[in-house]
């Protein structure tokens, strides 16, 4: 796909968020139910009209409707234009290799019964490469990827993490890896031996097969932050395999090398690779701001509602896990979505009161009291003028535990000006911006007991959902979302609603 005013279409049967697109005043076809648009009923289809612009890497697709994405997603690639060529030497081969999660049970039923007990979810069994977990399980040896190379050449290698609920570190045995692009941006190219990317993020990577003829593997397992949680410990793999041949004589019997992956909760690894990235020059980025929000995330407990069944409260200490931003678990609407509430004016499905700010200041990341552990529920958005200069402090909190989160932003790019650890502070952290070459990104890495600042122009009207892309925490509530007016004159304008948009 080009990248330069591409129309997209497609006629589907389940809403599909674009993952990563910017939807320039097309936010119908962003895609979350309840929030862009309604679910699709059964036997009926939308089709989602788009035009990309402007955009050039990896990003994806994938459902958006309970955890349906642990098996409907994939690939969403933007080449240059014809007769243009990548910011680097071009690729003898390109694969992308979409890293995913996998239950031996209906995903469905593991989060609903979740729900229903409210404690967390059973965890996944597998991790995938390209839907197989790879030969370390004894189910799918027969069926592990091949990525095959020839000695000497140099491959594209466009990875993304779809796993639903889990950071994942990534490596290839003996083999370097230069980043040269992360969520359809181009980056500052470095050199790695590991990755580590978030659910929703994408890190574009180029190798050379510069080693001894053999086969190598390709493997991903958990970056597991929260202290204490339960996780999937296991390792997905496919095989790089040299095609040359002294390699076809012997590698046919020979087992692949081994690397060796950092330890699950290796978050010094996770922060030098995320703090690694640039862009590839000096960048516009806004100095001055016109709303500045500090909003809070992070996992909380709701206390068993009276008359409720021990079996509907199997938390900690029979409570309810939930989740929240500034201390308001997010509730999807059920009769309307935001954006067609917002568009037909349809009262008493949202409110435009999102606190800019907690309601109450704590030590968000020490030993926070459990006065504030259960928060308020709501559908609340925060309205932002068209062209409003916006920056965001995402600071984590320790309720209950730590974690790194994933936040992503729809209809945006983003610049990440900073990460650190512990509680922001103006004063101090203020002059450790980056304002020459932040990376642009769609989902930023929270780090683990810590805080990261973005800054973007309102520049597309909508309704934008802003939320955790581990999907466990969308579902108790880690979510907000902007209501972004229109400006001034049709290109500043939401486009108006297609005539097959779904109905409630």
């Amino acid at each position: 796909m080009e990248k330069e005013n591409v129309v997209a279409l497609c006629k589907c049967q389940n809403p599909l968020p674009w993952h990563g697109v910017r939807q320039l005043r097309s936010a119908w076809a962003d895609g979350p139910e309840f929030v862009t648009q309604c679910p699709i009923r059964p036997g009926h289809s939308y089709t989602y009209r788009f035009t990309i612009q402007g955009q050039e890497g990896t990003l994806w697709w994938h459902a958006h409707s309970s955890w349906l994405r642990a098996t409907v997603y994939g690939a969403l690639i933007i080449r240059p234009r014809l007769g243009e060529s990548y910011p680097f030497p071009k690729p003898k081969r390109e694969t992308p290799l979409l890293l995913g999660e996998w239950w031996d049970a209906n995903p469905i039923d593991v989060v609903r019964q979740a729900t229903r007990t409210g404690a967390a979810p059973n965890v996944s069994n597998a991790y995938t490469i390209n839907g197989q977990p790879g030969d370390l399980y004894n189910c799918s040896k027969k069926d592990t990827i091949v990525v095959p190379v020839n000695s000497g050449e140099t491959n594209l290698l466009r990875i993304i993490n779809s796993a639903l609920n889990q950071q994942l570190f990534f490596k290839i045995a003996n083999h370097k890896l230069r980043v040269v692009g992360a969520d359809a941006s181009y980056v500052k190219p470095f050199t790695t031996s590991v990755l580590m990317l978030g659910p929703g993020q994408t890190t574009d990577v180029l190798i050379t097969a510069d080693q001894p003829p053999a086969k190598y593997y390709i493997a991903a397992r958990a970056y597991a932050s929260a202290q204490g949680a339960p996780f999937d410990n296991t390792t997905t793999t496919a095989i790089l395999e040299y095609e040359t041949a002294p390699c076809l004589a012997k590698c046919t019997s020979t087992k692949p090398v081994k690397p060796s992956l950092p330890a699950f909760n290796n978050t010094a690894t996770a922060t030098a690779f995320t703090k690694s990235l640039r862009s590839p020059r000096k960048v516009e980025v806004p100095t001055e701001v016109d709303e500045n929000l500090f909003i809070t995330v992070g996992l909380g407990l709701n206390n068993c509602p009276r008359g409720a069944r021990r079996r509907n409260c199997q938390g900690p200490n029979g409570t309810r896990f939930t989740a929240s931003m500034n201390n308001v678990s997010f509730v999807l609407p059920s009769n309307f979505s935001l954006l067609q509430a917002h568009q037909k004016g349809i009262p008493g499905v949202f409110t435009t009161d999102f606190p800019a700010n907690p309601p109450r200041k704590f030590d968000y990341t020490g030993n926070v009291s459990r006065s504030l552990w259960q928060p308020a529920r709501g559908t609340k958005v925060y309205s932002l003028k068209y062209g409003a200069r916006v920056q965001i402090v995402l600071q984590g909190t320790s309720i209950f535990t730590a974690e790194n989160h994933p936040i992503h932003l729809h209809g945006y790019d983003f610049y990440i000006l900073a990460e650190g650890f512990g509680n922001f502070n103006p004063k101090r952290d203020t002059p450790k911006f980056n304002l020459v070459d932040p990376p642009q990104r769609n989902t930023a890495s929270v780090p683990v007991g810590g805080w990261t600042v973005i800054r973007f122009v309102a520049d597309n009207p909508g309704v934008w959902l802003m939320h955790c892309h581990l999907d466990v925490h969308i579902t108790w509530g880690l979510a907000m979302a902007f209501l972004v007016e229109n400006g001034v004159g049709e290109l500043q304008t939401l486009q108006p609603p297609p005539a097959d948009l779904p109905h409630c």
